[in-house]
């Protein structure tokens, strides 16, 4: 695992992002292994932490695959039409808008769309990305003083790890994208969260949700890695449902915070798991 002179790190804010928790991670990831897997990627906060050699990383979601891919590929490009974007609340809406008009939405470059994405990340209310049933992002703007949005040090870390190793971005579902895990490789699940209760349930990254059904799949998923001699860790919330599904496997109960609730008294500690079959 190689180390590079300005760490890459996240560029967006992503719910369930494992900044905080990477610490405690860290103690449960194998000391060595040959390709690293990855099937919800999100912001990627472990993958930079970890800065494998060798390693497959996917997300449902389309356009922060395009965003990776465009920070591998055209990062002075993507630098440059950030630079455009106002922090002001009539022009945030337009933007946010332009997903509301299909044809308008389709002629945007894959610069233009990666650019918007980071726009409304970097300004949107609490960071949080979340998209109504028809992939409209419908997050309020978040009058912020002076965010961020050309983060150059960071883009640029990011593209020259995403080139300097064998890293394939792929935009597909979870199970096929740990298809080709052998023996010695490792994956790192952290899909979206069983809701501790129905006000917490927030699976609006993409259009489809992550229900109780796929949560059993990903289960299935995990016991055919186990069989073939792979290596697993998962994070997710530390429901009975989550505890019992694992209940064959290593389960460790950790504390993380969280801040996405709009009710700030309502943000704190909870309990998660990081399962394991090693």
């Amino acid at each position: 695992m190689r180390k590079l002179e300005v760490s890459p790190a996240p560029f967006v804010k992503w719910v369930g992002g494992k900044r905080q928790l990477y610490k405690e991670i860290i103690k449960h990831i194998p000391v060595t292994f040959s390709t690293y897997y990855e099937p919800f990627v999100g912001g990627g906060a472990v993958l930079f932490k970890l800065q494998p050699d060798a390693a497959v990383i996917n997300d449902t979601n389309p356009d922060l695959v395009n965003l990776y891919r465009t920070i591998k590929l055209k990062p002075d490009s993507l630098i440059e039409d950030l630079k455009r974007h106002k922090n002001e609340k009539e022009y945030y809406y337009n933007q946010r808008g332009i997903d509301r008009d299909a044809r308008k939405f389709s002629e945007l470059s894959d610069v233009e769309r990666a650019s918007r994405f980071i726009y409304l990340n970097k300004t949107c209310y609490n960071g949080l990305y979340r998209v109504n049933r028809r992939g409209q992002f419908n997050t309020p703007f978040g009058r912020y003083k002076a965010p961020n949005i050309v983060n150059e040090k960071v883009i640029r870390a990011v593209s020259s790890y995403l080139n300097s190793c064998e890293i394939e971005i792929m935009n597909t579902d979870f199970e096929i994208a740990v298809e080709q895990a052998a023996s010695g490789d490792f994956v790192y699940f952290d899909p979206p969260y069983d809701p501790v209760s129905q006000s917490a349930n927030f699976t609006s990254y993409t259009t489809s949700g992550f229900s109780r059904d796929e949560q059993i799949r990903l289960r299935s998923v995990c016991d055919s890695l186990n069989n073939s001699g792979v290596k697993f860790l998962l994070s997710n919330s530390a429901t009975p449902f989550i505890r019992d599904l694992y209940s064959d496997y290593d389960v460790n109960i950790i504390k993380a915070g969280r801040a996405v609730n709009s009710v700030a008294s309502k943000r704190g500690s909870v309990e998660e798991v990081l399962v394991r079959n090693y």
